[in-house]
């Protein structure tokens, strides 16, 4: 099971330097080009031509839709990546640069070599999440996500789900929880009652960083985790079957990275398929969910209701929704859209 991290740069690379003091739209213009921009001296010159880049693209890209913003991050993406850092003995060879731990851990076979300057903020924002810890509202304990690993931002539907549990009548004497990520919904699991749950993740820095999360702990015994697609090596039956998916389809093939955020035309069809064959014949299936495709026109259909109406698999049992709360008045982008975004908890049974 490899980890999953930034692909270092090793071989020689043909860039332009930058330092302070030098024009930055003279390095805009070589990124443009598509040629590479190696930061020479402060790790603030590299956000100084990051600035400058995204106000280039903010002027290029003036739609505010949500698909106008789409467009303008895949290009910021794009060219910010051109944006070079060097590493040596697992530290950043610039001055003023942050100190970040998964250097170290994350490439412990390398001695020097590239990174593109937003995966070091990445890397940089992971560790501090990962050291400080993160606070759940619905948890006692804050959680600690592993570099790379899905953990959320926005709790409207883990209020959803916490209060569900809540009110649930049923077993709990397992449950299976697909795409664990920082094992939020295994946890909430645990705190409601359940004896055992089994996990899985396609990601491995999922497995990986649970694993050191729980080693030693009561945990440890109670959710058992494993690295695979959908219900991965898990036979049993279970009495409940919970799956935060991503909420978001595209046509284009999705990478690792992507997989906590978008879905493909078969994962839906394969989870109810696979659910179908492990639930209890009186189990649940629970899947949160969200409006965001729709209204955002991303797509048209939801891959549950399609389920519902068209699989005979499965009935409905219960739909909740709630409204999530408006963005910050400090985000800059245009966020109309959230006015009419919904998060859903959906409860499904066997068609018996």
């Amino acid at each position: 099971m490899n980890i999953n991290r930034p692909e270092p740069i090793v071989s020689d690379i043909e860039a332009s330097f930058y330092k302070h003091g030098m024009d930055p739209q003279k390095a805009i213009e070589e990124i443009l080009n598509g040629r590479y921009v190696l930061i020479e001296d402060y790790y603030s010159s590299g956000l100084t031509i990051l600035h400058e880049l995204n106000n280039y693209l903010k002027d290029k890209h003036p739609d505010q839709s949500f698909q106008g913003q789409r467009e303008f991050r895949s290009e910021y993406r794009k060219f910010s990546h051109q944006i070079l850092l060097q590493v040596s003995d697992n530290k950043l060879v610039v001055e003023k640069a942050p100190v970040i731990g998964w250097l170290e851990i994350l490439y412990p076979d390398l001695e020097k070599f590239i990174l593109p300057f937003p995966q070091i903020q990445g890397l940089n924002s992971a560790w501090q999440w990962y050291k400080k810890g993160v606070s759940i509202p619905v948890l006692r304990n804050k959680i600690h996500p592993y570099y790379g690993t899905y953990f959320p931002s926005r709790f409207e539907h883990l209020h959803l789900f916490d209060n569900w549990l809540k009110r649930y009548k049923g077993a709990k004497k397992t449950a299976i929880d697909i795409g664990i990520g920082s094992g939020v919904l295994s946890f909430m699991l645990m705190k409601h009652g359940f004896q055992k749950v089994y996990g899985t993740d396609t990601n491995p820095n999922a497995i990986i960083g649970l694993n050191q999360f729980m080693s030693g702990t009561k945990l440890a015994r109670k959710i058992e985790i494993d690295h695979g697609h959908l219900f991965a090596k898990w036979e049993q039956k279970t009495e409940l079957v919970v799956f935060n998916p991503p909420w978001l389809s595209t046509s284009y093939d999705i990478d690792r990275i992507d997989e906590a955020i978008y879905y493909n035309d078969k994962l839906f069809p394969d989870f109810f398929t696979d659910a179908k064959e492990h639930l209890h014949p009186d189990g649940k299936i629970v899947l949160l969910f969200s409006n965001l495709a729709q209204i955002t026109k991303v797509t048209e259909s939801n891959p549950i209701e399609k389920e519902i109406a068209e699989g005979g698999r499965f009935k409905l049992d219960l739909l909740l929704k709630k409204s999530v709360k408006s963005a910050s008045k400090k985000t800059k982008r245009n966020q109309t859209w959230r006015s009419s975004d919904t998060v859903e908890l959906w409860v499904l049974s066997n068609n018996n």
